[in-house]
């Protein structure tokens, strides 16, 4: 079969939304938002295993965001850091490092063991990548510790994330790189890009061929409240590099693209065997929820493209990256994650390939 996972994300369901206010005020106890937080993991994990997905997530439900849940709650930063411009106007903004060395305060392995509670179906993780980690080091060093240490401790801490992951059973680990696009925006000679790669393959060298094969890497133009931060950066100056990032499978968005089939010859030109891209045929931002039979011919499109054994098929993003984005709704997003998984079966069968 053409093989289909979801990218991470589900909105938040009201209840945890209210917990999460209720805890940030102090009315409500750490043990009582943990409560909350297990209903949610368990029935986000359920209602992915009633769509038919055959791979779920936790739907990121306990992190404060799909970038900082690492550092949330670190006494080691200030709140000024790098921002992320949206095209409605919108921003989200990293911190910055004040001190060293960098800790992760938060390892995805607990949110991984998590959703195994609750399923026998294979659990997908997505951790953030260290290149968006890397924006915590401001401009200005810090004193005792230099960006190489502080790069040293990043990618160390990321590489124990993703060996817990892995051993503890993950399906695939997925990096979140959705700063790719974004970086050319900011610096259109690419130089930020390849500083970026060159990172992320820091700590993928760090694994065997074989855990590599269980490892990915997602891009997109970026997902909140309905708004992209990179849509207008063109695909082809991020391709080339981007597959020179030494994992085995590719998460790419392509259902929101103006021109996917450009895309698709783009994304041919660079294919090398052994690996697997999961193109996105269901866009996140999109409030219409796509039909079976719509899924069905992007899937169809793709393969005209891409080789059946290399090709699979993924939401464009997740569906709420940053925990208070309700710009999409539970229900819409599971109802999409549905013609995702039934669109992609549909071609896989007109394909021969079910």
């Amino acid at each position: 079969m053409i093989p289909s996972e979801p990218i991470g994300s589900i909105p938040r369901s009201p209840e945890l939304l209210g917990a999460m206010a209720a805890f940030e005020s102090g009315e409500m106890s750490s043990s009582a938002f943990a409560d909350v937080q297990r209903r949610a993991v368990a029935e986000t994990v359920d209602s992915l295993e009633a769509a038919g997905s055959p791979v779920v997530t936790d739907g990121e439900q306990a992190k404060p965001s799909s970038l900082t849940y690492p550092i949330a709650g670190l006494d080691n930063l200030a709140p000024d850091g790098v921002v992320v411009p949206y095209a409605d106007g919108h921003q989200r903004q990293l911190p910055w490092l004040t001190s060293g060395p960098l800790r992760y305060k938060t390892n995805a392995v607990q949110y991984l063991q998590a959703a195994q509670r609750h399923t026998k179906a294979p659990v997908k993780q997505a951790v953030v990548a260290p290149s968006t980690l890397s924006l915590l080091y401001p401009p200005q060093a810090i004193a005792g510790y230099s960006r190489e240490q502080f790069l040293d401790d990043l990618v160390a801490e990321a590489e124990t994330e993703i060996r817990g992951c892995l051993d503890a059973g993950a399906h695939v680990v997925q990096l979140d790189f959705t700063e790719g696009r974004l970086s050319l925006k900011l610096d259109p000679s690419g130089g930020v890009l390849r500083d970026f790669v060159a990172l992320n393959n820091r700590l993928l060298e760090r694994f065997t061929e074989d855990e590599r094969a269980r490892i990915g890497i997602h891009t997109d133009a970026g997902a909140d409240q309905d708004s992209t931060h990179s849509l207008d950066v063109d695909y082809a100056d991020l391709l080339p590099a981007l597959f020179e990032t030494k994992v085995g499978n590719y998460y790419l968005q392509l259902a929101s693209e103006p021109d996917p089939e450009r895309v698709l010859r783009l994304i041919a030109d660079r294919l090398r065997p052994g690996v697997r891209v999961f193109v996105g045929v269901t866009d996140p931002l999109d409030p219409r929820v796509e039909t079976a039979e719509e899924v069905g011919d992007r899937v169809l499109q793709a393969a005209r493209h891409l080789p059946l054994d290399q090709l699979g098929t993924c939401d464009d993003s997740g569906f709420a990256p940053y925990a208070d984005d309700q710009s999409t709704s539970r229900s819409t997003a599971f109802a999409k994650i549905r013609a995702r998984i039934d669109g992609t079966a549909q071609a896989a069968q007109q394909l021969g390939a079910a």
